[in-house]
C-alpha cells in the first residue's frame, strides 16, 4: 500500500483517539497527536527526528484550526465566552505563537523533541495535582497579555490548542472555570492559525519537506485527523456523564509521562 494513503488511514484512527480524549477529559488532542504522528513520519516515510519533530508539531497545530473553531463556537453559543478577556488575551497569543513556531523551526529536531517531553510531563503533573488553588489577585489587562504570551509560545512550541495552559492561569487568577475554559477553546483557535501560518513561512520552499506539505504542515495528516476529530470530539463530551472523569485523567497523565521519557531516552 503507498505509505501516504497507509499514513492518511492511520490518521483518520488518530483523530478518533484525539477526539475522542478532548471530548472526554478536555485535554487538546496535540498530546497524542504529536508523538504519534513523529512514530508515523519516521516510519512510514522514512524522516529522520530532525524533520520529523517539526512536521509533526506544524502538522497538530494545523488541526485546532478546525477542531477549535467548533468548540469556540459552542461556548460561545453558551455565553461561556468573556469577551474581554478573549480580547486582551488575544494579541499576546497571536505574538507568542508567531514566535513559538519560529523557535520550534531554529532549533534542532532532538532538542524540540526533548522540550516537549519535559513540557507533557509538567501538564501531566498539573493534571494529577492540581487543586484549583486561586491568587489574591484578579485578572488586568497586564496579566491577560502576559497569559496570552506565554501560553500561545508554549502551545505553537508544542503543537496543541493552549487549553492545559490558559484554563488553570485563568482560574488561578479567579476567573469562572466555564469562562475559562470557553476563552481557552476561542484563545486555541488564534493560537492554531497564527502558529500554523508561522509554521508555513518558516517551512517554505524547504528541500527536505515530503510531498503535499505546506511549509511545515503535512496536509494528508492534517486532513485525516480533522475529518474524525471533528466528530469523535461530540462523542467524548457525552461520556463525561457516565465515566469517571478524574480517574481517567490520572490514567491518562500516567501514559502522557511514559510516552514522554520514552521520547526523552530515545528509544525505538
Amino acid at each position: 500500500m503507498d505509505p501516504v494513503f497507509l499514513l492518511m488511514l492511520l490518521c483518520l484512527g488518530i483523530g478518533a483517539v484525539a477526539g475522542i480524549m478532548a471530548g472526554l477529559l478536555g485535554i487538546g488532542g496535540g498530546l497524542i497527536i504529536v508523538p504519534t504522528l513523529i512514530f508515523l513520519f519516521q516510519h512510514l516515510l522514512g524522516m529522520s527526528i530532525e524533520n520529523a519533530m517539526p512536521i509533526a508539531v506544524a502538522t497538530s497545530l494545523s488541526t485546532v484550526i478546525f477542531t477549535g473553531l467548533s468548540s469556540a463556537r459552542s461556548h460561545y453559543t453558551l455565553g461561556n465566552l468573556d469577551k474581554n478577556i478573549f480580547k486582551y488575551s488575544a494579541f499576546g497569543i497571536a505574538v507568542g505563537a508567531v514566535a513559538g513556531a519560529q523557535f520550534a523551526s531554529m532549533i534542532s529536531g532532538v532538542m524540540l523533541q526533548r522540550i516537549f517531553a519535559a513540557l507533557v510531563i509538567l501538564i501531566a503533573l498539573q493534571m494529577v495535582f492540581n487543586r484549583h488553588r486561586r491568587s489574591e489577585h484578579e485578572v488586568n489587562k497586564g496579566i491577560l497579555g502576559g497569559i496570552g504570551l506565554g501560553s500561545g509560545f508554549v502551545s505553537a512550541l508544542m503543537g496543541i490548542g493552549g487549553g492545559a495552559l490558559i484554563v488553570p492561569a485563568l482560574v488561578w487568577f479567579r476567573v469562572n472555570i466555564k469562562k475559562a475554559i470557553g476563552c481557552a477553546s476561542a484563545c486555541g483557535v488564534v493560537i492554531a492559525i497564527f502558529g500554523t501560518a508561522s509554521f508555513i513561512y518558516a517551512g517554505w520552499n524547504r528541500p527536505y519537506l515530503p510531498a503535499y506539505s505546506l511549509g511545515y504542515v503535512y496536509l494528508p495528516a492534517t486532513l485525516g485527523i480533522v475529518i474524525t476529530s471533528m466528530l469523535t470530539a461530540r462523542i467524548g463530551a457525552k461520556l463525561t456523564s457516565k465515566l469517571d472523569t478524574v480517574k481517567l485523567k490520572r490514567i491518562f497523565a500516567v501514559f502522557l509521562v511514559l510516552v514522554s521519557i520514552r521520547m526523552m531516552i530515545g528509544i525505538e
